[in-house]
């Protein structure tokens, strides 16, 4: 069973976990890069939900992060997402 993502009060960012061949890695995508990304006119938004109508986009990031060479846990930044569209 995949671990749920969950946010984490005291870094302000979700934490989240991928599965990429079988092993799940963890990851982490700050409140602040979610409301830029996506909810910029936005106030007092959730972060966590605002992670879960965008995880697809968010996890091929994280994919194609630990394909260049990163390693456990990734950090999503705003440019990692400006790549996939």
């Amino acid at each position: 069973m995949p671990t749920m993502p969950f946010f984490h009060e005291p870094t302000a960012a979700v934490r989240f976990w991928v599965a990429i061949d079988g092993v799940e890695i963890g990851a982490s995508i700050s409140g602040d890069t979610l409301h830029y990304r996506y909810r910029r006119g936005a106030e007092r938004e959730d972060p966590l939900q605002t992670y879960r109508a965008h995880a697809d986009e968010i996890d091929a990031a994280v994919r194609r992060r630990v394909a260049q060479g990163s390693i456990e846990p990734v950090m999503v930044r705003e440019f990692d997402l400006r790549a996939s569209g």
